[in-house]
Order: structure tokens, then sequence, then C-alpha cells
């Protein structure tokens, strides 16, 4: 294969990925559309879940999200109560971003149905190959190119 020469699609990661991708959201999504959010906005509520309070900039990063989107998401979940946006305790120029009761029972109500979809993945595909494609992936995105 010379430097003209591009790889196979068939080979190349960035299509691999959406692929993958595609596999996976296409058994979360049904669930997604009863619950009123967006694949975005479930990922920042998913990521409030689990962390607690966080500045905009770390929601961004922890849920994949390029910040001018992440500012329109979060107009959402505020307008719908599903999260809470307040001054930092002790910098004011900065904002911490909670879920809120309304956001987290979101969160509960839908969790049978995404551990389900999970198992059913998993159990597809294997656990152990599940868990080490998890870790790859994150060894991969932690790159330092």
């Amino acid at each position: 294969m010379s430097d003209k020469d591009l790889r196979a699609t068939s080979r190349a990661l960035p299509i691999a990925l959406l692929r993958a991708r595609e596999t996976v959201m296409a058994q979360i999504r049904p669930m997604l559309a009863d619950t009123g959010v967006t694949e975005q906005q479930w990922r920042v509520l998913r990521v409030l879940a689990e962390d607690g309070g966080m500045d905009p900039t770390d929601i961004a990063e922890k849920s994949c999200l390029l910040l001018p989107s992440l500012t329109r998401i979060l107009k959402f979940l505020e307008e719908n109560a599903l999260v809470t946006r307040k001054r930092h305790e002790t910098d004011g120029r900065r904002h911490v971003v909670e879920i809120t009761d309304k956001g987290r029972g979101l969160i509960d109500r839908n969790a049978p149905a995404s551990n389900r979809i999970y198992a059913e993945l998993e159990k597809s595909f294997g656990t152990k190959k599940m868990n080490r494609l998890l870790d790859l992936l994150d060894e991969l995105a932690h790159l330092k190119l």
C-alpha cells in the first residue's frame, strides 16, 4: 500500500467506531424516545447523576459534547426542571449544574430498561469481550498523539 492509497473503509477505525455506535444506539433509541430527552440530554443527565454537581466545562468533557451544544442542552434541561444551575460557592464567575429530583427520577425510571439493553448487548457480545473492548477504547481515548 502506497502513501496515496487509503485504507479500505471496512478497516478504517473512524468508520468502524461509527458502525459500532450505531449498532448500540439502535438498541437505546427506542428507550430514549419514551423519555422525552435526546441522546445528548440523556448523557448529560447520566453524568450529573453519577458525578454530582459540576462545572459546564467538566460536563461537556465527560458527556463528549462541545460547549456550545451543551449550553443549549442545559437550557432545555433547566427549563424542564431536570437540572438546576447556581453560582459556584467560591468563584462567582463560574456555575455549578446539578441534577434535580425530577431529573434523577427520569434516570431511575429508565434504569431497568437501560440495564436490560446493556445486559443483552453484553450477552450477545460476551462479557469478557465487552470488558476488553471498553478497556481498549478507554486506552485509545487517552492516547497522547
